[in-house]
């Protein structure tokens, strides 16, 4: 049995508003995260994200109070990121409404706490970030070409991205959610052969990020081995809805909720 492709809207939050750029640049405000996330839930979404999309590069932890507003407004799956060092703070974050944590930084610099992290609370809750970008000219080559990034994609760490997923699997962690840096923002469709490349690498499920434009973009992602796809500033300037995406994947022959 096939199962149901998830749509999944993104809300990147930064200093209490959600934002939304090109390759993480020039951010322009795209409204208040709790408004938003209600009105998501209202449309059909099946799950939410909230990035807080500062908490890294600011070198401080995820706005809790915005997390408890947010998840007070919602009756569907939020997962959480921005900022999460410890098991401590996926506690506070699991206490403050969130149902699944996703981690970027801190596991690069110390990746054991993946692992911590899915003994403690269950691989189900915790979500690898993967901010991969194509490794720039003049700079050391990685095996898939690909790197990982953080601090919103402004630091490249010469991890190889598809090693990095396969590591974050056997550490422990449920899901990919796998972001290309090169489309994020830029409307011109999902990178559909690092899809692919991850999906071949691991098991566990993969969301699909960066670059949706326009609801012919999605079936393609789901194609190329994407358990889930995610979008921001298509559905937050009313680009597109969420009705809209899933209407054109059941069309093109996908299952969907």
């Amino acid at each position: 049995m096939m199962l149901a492709t998830r749509v999944i809207p993104c809300l990147d939050v930064d200093s209490g508003r959600v934002v939304k750029g090109v390759n993480f640049q020039n951010l322009r405000d795209a409204g208040d995260p709790v408004q938003l996330a209600a009105a998501y839930d209202a449309q059909g979404a099946d799950e939410l994200t909230f990035l807080d999309v500062s908490a890294s590069s600011g070198d401080r932890g995820t706005m809790l109070d915005v997390v408890t507003r947010t998840a007070e407004q919602i009756f569907i799956p939020l997962t959480v990121g921005g900022g999460v060092r410890t098991v401590e703070d996926v506690d506070r974050l699991l206490r403050a409404g969130a149902d699944k944590v996703s981690v970027n930084t801190a596991a690069i610099a110390r990746p054991e706490v993946l692992h911590e992290m899915s003994q403690r609370f269950g691989s189900q809750c915790i979500v690898l970030s993967v901010d991969a970008r194509t490794v720039p000219d003049g700079e050391p080559g990685t095996p898939s070409g690909w790197e990982v990034t953080t601090h919103g994609g402004r630091r490249g760490t010469g991890i190889d991205a598809v090693e990095w997923a396969i590591r974050g699997a056997e550490l422990g962690v449920g899901e990919i959610l796998l972001n290309s840096m090169d489309a994020d923002g830029t409307k011109t469709g999902f990178d559909l052969r690092m899809i692919e490349t991850v999906r071949a690498a691991v098991s566990i499920p993969v969301i699909a990020s960066g670059g949706a434009g326009a609801v012919e973009h999605f079936a393609p992602a789901v194609r190329a081995g994407a358990d889930a796809v995610l979008a921001a500033s298509v559905f937050h300037f009313g680009d597109l809805t969420i009705p809209q995406v899933k209407d054109a994947m059941r069309a093109a022959d996908l299952v969907v909720r």
